[in-house]
């Protein structure tokens, strides 16, 4: 089984039987908080100035959703997979401040802005998942976890660059505008989990994307292994790891 049209998909309905598997937080609940809200609207401001892709409510809500959908495909509890769904359109929100270990300082606004409403067992885990989700500082310490970097390292499209990217001087709007499509696949039997790329190599070179992202592929695969499964690259239907 696939993912399909990743950005669309909703996260589903959680039959009335397994409420009680559920955390005291969702997707909807986060999305309806008006601080959080202001904390993704600051991270995207900020990484705009520091020239950076986009880190808005588009990347927040699509990581999210993928996030869900990961451990969801590979068989984990839906509790987990709604966690995940939450640190996922979380994770970034540390940019409000800066891009320096905006992974820790996230889970601390997390923290502030979530203590009063959701249990500190649920809590926790979204938090470790938002600390732990740069490949500079972090690492997958759990299923929640490697499913935020999984989904976020997958975000990788020509639709994050601003149109005031300087593309033939800075690398990283360049590598993002070649990529014509990204998709992350779930293969739930044979439990792989492919990015798949298609890349304009008249824009930017595959070498390009392996100079600045290496370190992001290597963080996937030991996302994956986490989950007992196996991260593929696969660029312009070659697989390359």
């Amino acid at each position: 089984m696939s993912i399909t049209d990743p950005i669309d998909a909703p996260v589903p309905a959680v039959p009335a039987s397994d409420a009680h598997l559920l955390p005291g937080v969702s997707l909807e609940d986060v999305q309806a908080n008006e601080e959080l809200s202001l904390y993704i609207a600051s991270a995207d401001r900020v990484m705009g100035a520091m020239g950076y892709t986009e880190h808005g409510f588009r990347h927040a809500n699509l990581v999210a959703k993928i996030s869900y959908q990961v451990l969801a495909r590979l068989g984990f509890p839906e509790r987990d997979a709604v966690l995940a769904c939450v640190a996922g359109y979380l994770h970034d929100v540390g940019n409000a401040l800066a891009r320096d270990t905006h992974g820790q300082t996230g889970a601390i606004l997390t923290y502030q802005a979530l203590r009063e409403s959701v249990p500190g067992a649920d809590l926790m885990p979204i938090m470790a998942a938002i600390a732990n989700h740069e490949e500079t500082e972090g690492t997958a310490v759990s299923a929640i976890s490697a499913a935020v970097i999984l989904a976020d390292k997958s975000d990788v499209h020509r639709s994050r660059v601003r149109k005031s990217g300087q593309i033939a001087f800075d690398i990283h709007d360049r590598v993002n505008h070649a990529v014509e499509q990204s998709f992350l696949r779930v293969d739930s039997d044979a439990r792989t989990v492919s990015l798949e790329l298609t890349i304009d190599t008249q824009i930017s070179q595959v070498m390009e994307y392996f100079e600045i992202f290496l370190g992001r592929m290597q963080m996937c695969r030991h996302a994956a292994e986490c989950l007992d499964a196996r991260f593929r690259l696969v660029i312009n239907g070659a697989e390359l790891a």
